[in-house]
């Protein structure tokens, strides 16, 4: 989440690691209002990390090199990007096939091309854009800025920027058939829903602050919200705007669905452990231990699989998602936090802290770890 975590309510073991910070040395607001110094943290996101499936290439961001590593999957090779001043977060247009990068320090997102990867604009979004997601039905790309209540808009078809002043957001969620960005802020008690046709502004309620992880399934209409205060997830059903807590584990800060089994799965930061939610019962059905504290998780519906990126355990672990049993526990390089699975079900990959950026384990051959 964005450094506004920083207030004296944060829980501290969230405002470390979980999912947005690595160092707990914060500015006031105070300082970052004024715009004159950069956050004093190195954020890192969820989005570090993501498939294009248009192309079934990986993409990750390096940091220390301000570029984006671009791994062509079937071609088991890799090149490495330039794009603006401390990348941090990936999103894809698969419908376009284009790939923005948002660039922290630079106040930029770069747009690559997802056939050549070459960077084919530089689009302007503000000074320390945080979070961003794209619309492929509408091909437009929505921004956050820490410390800020303006979300830019980026033009698919013309590369260009407007600003709407829609609330900040700590996350943010597509509903591209309903044609909804879902945004979510730490302190909030409601998520902020901006209409995609006429940006016009309404809420959904969630009963509590500290929001943190956001996940939709599209196809049932709900919306999942980890309230890592709370210990729980809240089930949202878009057309009632009503809402269904639903018991988890410490500090839940990640959650992902799968759809075909209409399953939710939460990773807990703070016990090591993954709660199994049934999506039509809303209940959680199981809880399953994991690696020392984790970070992501990504779905494979197809294989009916789930990953699960454990930050301290430098490990990735498998869960059968038919018996909700542990399978498999992954190598998976330094301090993983955000995954990736390629279009095959083949290949996993993660992105790192420090260097090398990212991990790649050949699901065929799990033992076998490529950097």
């Amino acid at each position: 989440m964005s450094i506004r975590v920083s207030r004296k309510s944060a829980p501290l073991g969230a405002l470390a690691l979980c999912g947005a910070l690595v160092l707990p040395s914060l500015p006031s607001v105070a300082e970052s209002a004024a715009g004159d110094t950069a956050p004093s943290v190195e954020l890192i996101s969820p989005r570090g990390i993501v498939l294009n499936p248009a192309s079934n290439k990986v993409y990750a961001v390096d940091p220390g090199h301000h570029a984006v590593a671009i791994i062509d999957v079937a071609a088991h090779t890799s090149r490495s990007v330039k794009v603006g001043d401390d990348p941090l977060a990936i999103a894809v247009n698969s419908a376009s096939d284009r790939v923005y990068v948002l660039n922290t320090t630079s106040g930029t997102v770069s747009v690559l091309d997802g056939k050549t990867d070459a960077v084919i604009a530089t689009v302007n979004v503000g000074k320390w854009p945080y979070v961003l997601a794209a619309n492929p039905g509408e091909n437009k790309v929505y921004v956050s800025n820490i410390f800020s209540n303006a979300i830019t808009i980026i033009d698919g078809t013309t590369n260009t920027a407007k600003t709407v002043n829609a609330g900040s957001a700590d996350a943010i969620a597509i509903d591209s058939k309903r044609n909804k960005a879902f945004l979510l802020g730490y302190e909030a008690s409601s998520l902020i829903v901006l209409n995609g046709s006429d940006n016009s502004l309404s809420r959904m309620l969630t009963g509590a602050i500290h929001l943190w992880g956001i996940a939709l399934d599209e196809t049932a209409g709900t919306l999942y919200v980890t309230r890592i205060g709370n210990g729980d997830v809240v089930a949202i059903d878009e057309n009632s705007n009503t809402f269904t807590p639903i018991g988890a584990g410490q500090l839940p800060c990640a959650v992902a669905v799968n759809a075909k089994t209409n399953t939710v799965y939460v990773a807990n930061y703070g016990d090591d452990s993954v709660t199994v939610i049934d999506g039509a019962k809303r209940v959680a059905v199981a809880t399953i231990p994991v690696g020392s504290h984790p970070q992501a998780i990504a779905v494979d519906s197809q294989n009916n699989l789930i990953y699960v990126a454990n930050m301290h355990g430098n490990s990735v672990t498998v869960i059968d998602g038919s018996s909700s049993k542990v399978v498999a526990t992954l190598p998976a390089g330094s301090h993983p936090y955000a995954i990736a699975l390629d279009a095959d079900g083949a290949a996993l990959f993660v992105a790192n802290l420090g260097e090398p950026s990212f991990t790649r384990i050949d699901l065929h051959r799990p033992q076998e770890t490529s950097q």
